[in-house]
């Protein structure tokens, strides 16, 4: 008021064109009593509430010129106005300035010289000052032939520079201008004609602001949007050209339900499209399918021509999709998230490039400030759901794709929020970007800025395209209402969208007056409605290839990218990573210091020899190093699943990612492992093998790794991965071989001679094998005497325990020969010669050839005669000689090493037996507790005990197979000490975890 009444009292005075325009101005702004006290103030401003009426030439002569106190007063003013208003806010201002002085077209050098200044504070360009001054002002439609104005008339000429809208007769023009820099549009109309702004009639003496989401009625003719006004200008704007055709599209899920059906519409660049309907109508099927992520099962879509699900490499990088759900990493800051996105998406661009990139997308969202801060989770919010929002759109910004499809971004957030992630992707399409939206249950607000609007009805049926406020009115005319012409409150100017999918959904009234489930309209009715009552129109379709956007780094690069950006996110959480170092050490600590166990009761010296919880601590180790691998891995996937699918979505490689994860697991495994061993070793006094125990738990922590990555990617709750946890450890457990002999399982599972086939898929079995055996054999004490021991307890077996019933079986034949045919005998004579049979063809094939038998060919029931027997009866003898004197001989030998030693350093024997050697260790790999010492299974005498000192009996080239402690492990006609074998068995489940 204070600025009018300042430009209005210039010269000669207030004019009455002008007090009643202010009038006019405050009347539709405000009620009758705020109307009277701002006049007050305007007139009192303006002087006209002075009394002294003897107002002479000099005091006239003074009030032609602008007096000093009123500059001041304007410069106050528009400071004020500065610190308060926005830009477009000030814009207005200004256009009302420039209309209050065309009320009665007097332009004076005063006035001018004041609006001119207020123009200047407000900080707007020459060329927009101009541009305002000429529309409000100018009539004659050549001086507003410039490329700001858009004009709306029925003449067949027009302007070189403005755009121009044809209408059908149409008295006088319509005039709209556009303020380029904050994407403002006003209207002004020179005819006659009743012309409807937003359901009101409009003055050709006003100037209006023709804001998102208006419409134009004219008196004849289709009304004018302001969709279609953005266009227009947009048109000299945009480099890049979009034609987005979808043509008869249908979508039918796995399970035969029909998603959508004939879904056709056409779009151009620069468009806010919105989709909307009831639950599961199929908008979001819509979107997956309408950006290439779903294929649909008949249709097309077109982009530039290319087919979108046949040609997408030529395609790849156009498309953006910023799906509802949360892409951000937690614990990384929101510069952090957006400039890894960026670093996987722009492989061209230095360190500098991509800074300023991002910070320039950051300060663009208003998230600068922000940078720095973590992003926290949903439910721990370090910044709000707006900026979490906003930050989202970022992912997909910073590449600027040329199409855009964004599921439900108000979702979740304030009205505040919701409005400024909206105006967010209104300024895109600005920038010609094609924008495609899921909305659900929109304000007034937005959803007038949407260009054109799809609605779909159950079952997949698109029962409405076209501008948002005409589809209040459609409805209302299919419905037959009697205010169907009105689309919008013509008060306040809101549509309400829940009127739609009220008429929509209406349902049919019973007898008594109460709704029933049956609808009045059924979803293909209203797509009938839709098809009879609606024309799409076509657009022109462009050939030139669309730009893209994407320039991904190499596979490798990937890698790298991907494990720093895990890596950082790992070590910012502070929880993380001292629970995870703290937990291995805290383990080894309480498992060893419990089971250091002294067998002394009178003694405080520990002595390794005599502890007897060894053999549980290696078992315990091993599950410890299953237990933390698993644990530390199995929500790696699970919580990344959403960043993985828009990456798959990119086309990033997955191996890339995956490869990352297992770096940095392998990493904290390997330190964790090593903690362990360092502790628990050192307390228990387990020497010489550190790096021995370490290698195998750490490998096992590996595996437990890559099973965890397994988890992770099957299973889509995180309480379901950890009920699978136990579910997978316990069996590791009980077929580990150190709960329960696999000899003395349930025969269904268990085997007497050889690992159950169950177990040699547990991780567990292979290591702790490898564990004892390595323990036992390669200590620096036991490794002297392992290779005679081995030959001694193998010939002092054959001696005691194997030959003994091999001269049963013997004795038994001859027994039963001259009657092996009768029914009574025939079974055990059958079986007793099988046994034999087995035996002589092992020992001569494989042990001891040195002792031949040459009548093996007579070993069966038919050809067994008393020759055979009595050169058998030799032969078994001749074998016990034989393995007496092998049994001699390395007894021999061990003695005198053993007299050597003790010899030459007594004390240095018994202590390397004291620290190296385990006795429980002994007992467990020698089975020196077990009772029976040999059993038959079927047609074999099998060994029971020294299974470290036995080698396994291959069946053919490629059997690994063995019993459980073998020292040694065949493949390939080759033996490998178990050790190593079982190390390498390890890394190929590991391997082959990594595959599946």
């Amino acid at each position: 008021m204070q600025l009018f009444a300042i430009i209005a009292k210039q010269d000669e005075g207030v004019e009455l064109k002008e007090r009643d325009y202010v009038v006019n101005f405050l009347t539709q702004q405000l009620n009758d009593e705020a109307v009277k006290e701002y006049i007050q103030l305007f007139d009192e401003h303006a002087g006209l509430l002075e009394k002294d009426d003897n107002s002479d030439d000099e005091e006239k002569g003074k009030r032609k010129l602008t007096s000093v106190k009123d500059s001041v007063r304007i410069l106050g003013i528009c400071k004020k106005i500065n610190k308060t208003l926005t830009q477009k806010q000030k814009i207005v201002v200004l256009v009302r300035l420039y209309e209050l002085i065309n009320a009665d077209r007097k332009f004076t050098d005063q006035r001018m010289a004041i609006i001119n200044t207020v123009a200047e504070v407000f900080k707007l360009t020459k060329e927009e000052i101009t541009d305002i001054e000429s529309f409000v002002v100018k009539n004659n439609p050549d001086e507003l032939d410039f490329s700001s104005i858009l004009s709306i008339h029925d003449k067949t000429e027009s302007g070189q520079n403005c755009k121009h809208i044809p209408t059908e007769a149409l008295d006088g023009y319509i005039y709209i201008l556009q303020i380029k820099s904050e994407d403002l549009y006003f209207l002004r109309y020179t005819g006659n004609e009743d012309i409807f702004l937003n359901g009101l009639p409009i003055s050709n003496r006003r100037i209006y602001l023709f804001a998102s989401g208006s419409s134009l009625k004219l008196p004849k003719g289709k009304p004018v949007y302001y969709t279609d006004v953005v266009a227009h200008f947009l048109a000299d704007i945009t480099a890049v050209r979009i034609s987005y055709k979808v043509e008869e599209l249908g979508y039918q899920f796995k399970t035969g339900g029909i998603g959508l059906r004939n879904i056709s519409f056409s779009e151009g660049h620069g468009k806010l499209v919105g989709i909307m309907g009831a639950s599961g109508a199929g908008k979001t099927t819509l979107l997956n399918v309408l950006a290439g992520i779903e294929k649909p099962t008949s249709g097309r879509v077109l982009i530039n021509g290319y087919d979108l699900h046949k040609e997408k490499e030529k395609l790849e990088g156009v498309i953006g999709v910023i799906p509802q759900d949360d892409l951000l990493i937690e614990e990384l800051t929101v510069f952090e998230n957006l400039y890894y996105n960026a670093k996987l998406c722009f492989k061209d661009k230095t360190e500098e490039e991509l800074v300023a990139m991002v910070d320039k997308t950051l300060a663009n969202l208003g998230l600068l400030e922000r940078k720095d801060l973590k992003v926290g989770s949903p439910l721990n919010k370090m910044i709000s759901g707006g900026q979490r929002k906003r930050l989202n759109i970022a992912l997909e910004l910073i590449r600027e794709p040329s199409i855009l499809f964004v599921d439900e971004p108000t979702s979740g957030l304030s009205s505040r929020d919701s409005e400024n992630v909206m105006d967010l992707l209104r300024e895109l399409t600005l920038k010609g970007k094609l924008i495609f939206v899921v909305i659900h249950q929109p304000s007034s607000d937005i959803y007038k800025m949407f260009d054109n609007m799809v609605i779909l009805d159950t079952g997949g049926y698109m029962i409405y395209y076209g501008n948002p406020v005409e589809a209040v009115m459609y409805f209302k005319r299919i419905d037959m209402q009697i205010n169907s012409d009105v689309g919008e409150c013509p008060v306040c100017g809101n549509v309400n969208p829940e009127l739609i999918f009220n008429i929509i959904e209406a349902r049919v009234v019973d007898e008594f007056g109460r709704y029933t489930p049956t609808r009045k309209v059924s979803p293909h009715k209203w797509e009938e409605h839709f098809l009879d009552n609606i024309k799409l129109q076509a657009i022109n379709d462009e050939t030139a290839e669309p730009p893209r956007s994407l320039n991904i780094p190499s596979k490798v690069k990937q890698f790298l990218i991907y494990t720093k950006r895990d890596f950082l996110s790992k070590i910012s959480n502070t929880q993380y990573i001292i629970l995870n170092l703290l937990e291995t050490p805290v383990l080894a600590f309480i498992l060893a210091f419990v089971i250091r166990y002294i067998a002394d009761p009178n003694s405080n010296v520990y002595i390794f020899r005599e502890n007897e919880n060894i053999p549980i601590y290696l078992f315990m180790a091993l599950i410890v190093a299953l237990f933390i691998g698993l644990t530390v891995s199995a929500e790696e996937i699970f919580r990344d699943r959403k960043i993985l699918k828009r990456e798959a979505f990119l086309n990033l490689s997955r191996s890339s990612y995956l490869f990352s994860k297992i770096a940095i697991l392998f990493l904290l495994s390997a330190i964790q492992t090593i903690t362990f061993v360092l502790i628990a070793n050192g307390i228990l006094q387990i020497r010489g093998m550190y790096v021995d125990y370490w290698l195998i738990l750490f490998s096992t922590a590996l595996f437990a790794n890559m099973l965890g990555l397994n988890i992770s990617a099957t299973f889509n709750s995180a309480v379901t991965i950890y009920i699978v946890i136990p579910l997978l450890m316990i069996p590791m457990m009980v077929l580990s071989g150190a709960m329960f002999s696999f000899e003395k399982l349930n025969r269904a599972v268990g085997s007497i001679n050889r690992v159950p086939l169950v177990a040699e898929f547990m991780v567990t079995k292979w290591g702790y094998e490898a564990l004892v055996v390595h323990q036992f054999k390669d200590n620096d004490f036991q490794k002297v005497f392992f290779d005679i021991e081995k030959v001694q307890r193998n010939a002092d077996f054959k001696v005691v325990h194997y030959i003994p019933e091999l001269e049963k079986r013997v004795n038994l034949c001859l027994e039963l020969i001259a009657e092996r045919t009768s029914p009574e005998v025939k079974g055990k004579f059958d079986d007793a010669l099988a046994v034999v049979r087995r035996a002589v063809i092992t020992e001569t094939t494989v042990h001891s050839k040195a002792v031949p038998y040459n009548y093996t060919d007579r070993l069966t029931p038919d050809k067994f005669d008393e020759e055979a027997a009595y050169a058998l009866v030799d032969y078994v003898d001749a074998l016990k000689r034989y393995y007496n004197e092998i049994f001699l001989d390395q007894s021999q030998k061990r003695e005198r090493i053993v007299q050597y030693l003790v010899s030459t350093n007594p004390k240095l024997y018994e202590g390397k037996r004291r620290a190296y050697h385990n006795e429980s260790i002994s007992d467990l790999a020698t089975k020196f507790t077990e009772k029976n010492k040999i059993l038959q299974y079927k047609d074999e005498l099998v060994q029971q005990n020294d299974p470290v000192f036995r080698d396994p009996l291959p069946n053919h080239l490629l059997d690994f197979r063995s019993h459980f402690l073998a020292p040694r492990k065949h493949f390939l006609g080759m033996y490998f000490d178990t050790f190593w074998f079982n190390l390498s068995a390890i890394w190929i489940m590991t391997l082959l975890l990594y595959v599946t």
